[in-house]
């Protein structure tokens, strides 16, 4: 992006304006820098509406019985209704017909509706759909709005009956027909508080309160007695100080106080489970308060813990312990509180828990496990009673089960999974039929990337299928045997490519060891020039709970990678030993390691680019990242100063310490403090010598400011100059016009367009 001479226009801005003054004034704030103009129509939220049916927002309705999906180019939109049995395609609705009926009821659209589908009763021939957020109906060429609920200020029993209520951190039952209350519990405080969690930082800023509105985190027996929730306790955990500098409306600043626990903290909140006898509130006698005899969960983000009825009527909790050395699952009896463990997972030196876990199975009578006790995250079944360390092994080899996708009662599993077949994308997705005697049918055998949904009831697959390099084909498959039923749509990107576009190049090579393969991806600018000369900007996220490369269509077209290379770069992801799905071996060297791990394969990746690729410029490599890709960034260029030479650290976890305890322990595990120093990108700031911006925002409540901004003190007390930018009114999604115009800006004048 050219800089905009910005002093001679604020110049010319204090004097009369003649003609001349004008004219240059004029140039100089609007004439355009061509490279930003096309990056423009290149970003993720302007991109999709240059390829037709990319994704035709397919559906099923009727528990699988049809599916309905919108086709068409922006402006020619139509809905269509596929009959599962049949195959039969049939046209329901126009958007050009719905257009006027929905101006005509004030609706404001810029052209034509851009349609939702929801639902389509094919026996009564209503559809639902969705336009600007708003939901109607459309039935025998008329269209009338659904009118929503009234809020519900309760949780509401199954016989609707009753419900529950929460104030002043104490749980409530409500007689709806009367309207008199009973207390469940009365011993709650901030402390210590039932059915709820702790609020995040964003929402207390959104309401203006550090007490806003939050859901019961409860749920009801299918008879109305009973009801099974949790009491969180701080636990002495540390309480997080925020002000929000120009909160909206406000000329003053306003402070908030919450919890959040974070990584390596001796103290979290515990949530107790419990169960509370309903039946019994307020008939005096014993509390109907029941502890479960299971140990306490330990709170590492504020979410609801797994605590749930199961259809025979028992409690099942699945618990994890810190550093997520152990996962388990109990059943419990909610009327004595006496747990049974049913399901164990323990590994060295830790359980990756996103390449396992536990789902109770009473279809089968049991619980299935994806576990990575073979090094692979392989599917288990273990019969109820059984040892819960145990189980019968459905599927092996060295491939990863990613997903359960559908459980029926006849013993049919669905999963997903992905680099089970030779010559394919390890990364690319499929689905699988797996019985529980261990045979295994392949669903999707196209050797490209598979996304799906499986019906209700089963039977059915929509199957998007692409590849980086493939646009994507919507089908309908039977799920007995993958047989595709019907065509539903295929992406066109024809206009994209009308454009000038330059499609992307997925790209592999051996690690050093000479075995081991290693991916990426290549974006580069329309109308590509390989005469020429390109710095190169990796886009970095290295996190071992995730990868990457891109598998699907969608993916690689609709980034903004593809929006910045357009300024003259050469744009790359890679995937360096660390990372996820790829088994454990891969991954481990993570363990304890995320300061180092990854780096020299990163730099191995971009140096067999360039001797591909000449026209790589390898004395111009730069990063940019978010969240765990803004830590990334960060150590990119403290650890490696001498290769990588800009980077762009937005909303980063620079101090793994300060940071959401799940995400660093889930690799981390129970470190010790030499340990966290080691990871710390704050340790090794004096070793910058390229230029690094930090962005964040005020209100992050996913990592907090605080990250970046002790990051900033050590760098500048190391006297490295740097920049930092504070985004106000701004959570953890940074990505806004001011946050691309930094970044790209910050790209151009320090690399892109620095002379070779």
């Amino acid at each position: 992006m050219a800089l905009k001479p910005i002093f001679l226009a604020v110049c010319l801005s204090t004097l009369s304006m003649g003609p001349v003054t004008q004219v240059l004034a004029q140039a100089s704030v609007t004439a355009p820098d061509p490279r930003a103009v096309k990056a423009d129509m290149y970003l993720p939220g302007k991109v999709g509406a240059l390829i037709t049916d990319l994704d035709i927002r397919a559906r099923f309705t009727g528990g699988g019985k049809g599916v309905i999906y919108r086709l068409g180019a922006k402006g020619a939109g139509r809905i269509v209704h596929a009959d599962s049995a049949t195959g039969t395609l049939t046209d329901i609705v126009t958007e050009a017909t719905l257009t006027p009926m929905l101006t005509a009821q004030g609706v404001k659209i810029e052209g034509v509706a851009d349609v939702r589908p929801l639902d389509y009763d094919a026996d009564k021939k209503v559809l639902k759909l969705a336009v600007n957020g708003r939901e109607w109906l459309y039935e025998a060429g008329a269209l009338k709005p659904v009118i929503p609920p009234a809020k519900d200020d309760g949780l509401m029993s199954p016989d609707g009956k009753s419900k529950i209520i929460a104030r002043n951190y104490n749980l409530w039952l409500v007689d709806v027909a009367t309207g008199r209350e009973t207390a469940l519990t009365t011993d709650g405080s901030y402390d210590r508080r039932y059915g709820q969690n702790y609020p995040l930082l964003g929402a207390m800023a959104a309401a203006n309160s550090e007490t806003p509105d939050a859901r019961i985190a409860a749920q009801w027996s299918a008879d109305s007695q009973k009801l099974v929730t949790y009491r969180m306790d701080r636990n002495g955990s540390y309480i997080w100080h925020a002000v929000q500098q120009n909160p909206p409306g406000s000329q003053f600043p306003r402070e908030f106080s919450y919890v959040y626990p974070t990584a390596g903290a001796k103290d979290v909140p515990q949530i107790h489970p419990l169960v509370i006898d309903v039946a019994a509130a307020g008939k005096g006698g014993l509390s109907p308060v029941k502890l479960l005899d299971v140990p306490s969960l330990s709170l590492l983000w504020p979410g609801d813990p797994p605590i749930y009825w199961d259809e025979s009527g028992k409690v099942i909790y699945e618990w994890q312990a810190r550093g997520y050395g152990e996962i388990t699952l109990y059943e419990v009896d909610p009327v004595t509180g006496k747990a049974d463990l049913r399901v164990r997972e323990a590994l060295k030196p830790l359980v990756t828990v996103t390449s396992s876990g536990i789902r109770n199975a009473p279809e089968l009578g049991g619980y299935l496990v994806i576990s990575e006790r073979s090094n692979w995250a392989q599917l288990y079944f273990i019969k109820r009673g059984e040892d819960p360390n145990g189980g019968k092994a459905l599927t092996k080899g060295a491939w990863e089960v990613t997903e359960i996708n559908h459980v029926a009662k006849d013993g049919v599993i669905l999963i997903t999974g992905i680099g089970r077949e030779a010559g394919v994308n390890p990364y690319f997705k499929s689905l699988y039929r797996v019985t529980l005697d261990g045979k295994i049918s392949h669903l999707t055998p196209e050797p490209l990337d598979h996304e799906v949904k499986v019906s209700d009831d089963g039977q059915w697959i929509i199957d998007r299928m692409s590849s980086p390099t493939v646009p994507t084909k919507t089908v309908l498959r039977r799920a007995v045997d993958g047989a595709i039923v019907a065509e539903l749509g295929r992406a066109d990107p024809s206009v994209l490519l009308a454009t000038g576009f330059t499609p992307p190049e997925p790209f592999e090579t051996l690690a050093d060891d000479g075995k081991t393969k290693l991916y990426g991806m290549i974006y580069r600018p329309a109308n590509f020039d390989p005469s020429k000369s390109y710095a190169v900007i990796e886009n970095v996220y290295t996190g071992p709970t995730t990868h990457r490369f891109g598998e699907s269509y969608e993916d690689n077209v609709v980034a903004s990678t593809n929006a910045l290379a357009q300024y003259g770069a050469i744009v790359v992801t890679i995937d360096g030993r660390g990372t996820s799905q790829r088994g454990k071996v891969f991954r481990l060297p993570a363990y304890q390691n995320l300061g180092e791990v990854g780096l020299d394969d990163h730099i191995h990746v971009l140096k067999a680019m360039k001797a591909k690729y000449p026209y790589f410029d390898l004395n111009r490599v730069g990063v940019y990242g978010g969240s765990a890709g803004g830590y990334d960034t960060a150590r990119f260029l403290l650890r490696r100063p001498d290769f990588y030479k800009v980077g762009v650290a937005s909303s980063g976890n620079h101090d793994l310490r300060l940071d959401k305890a799940w995400w660093p322990e889930v690799s981390m595990g129970i470190a010790d403090d030499a340990t966290w120093e080691r990871n710390s990108n704050i340790s090794v700031a004096k070793n910058l010598k390229g230029k690094l911006m930090l962005i964040h925002g005020d209100i992050d409540d996913n990592v907090p400011v605080a990250a970046s901004l002790r990051l900033s003190e050590a760098l500048i007390k190391a006297g490295k100059p740097h920049e930092l930018v504070i985004l106000p009114n701004t959570n953890h999604a940074v990505f806004q016009p001011y946050y691309w115009d930094k970044l790209t800006g910050y790209f151009v004048t320090n690399l892109i367009d620095v002379k070779p």
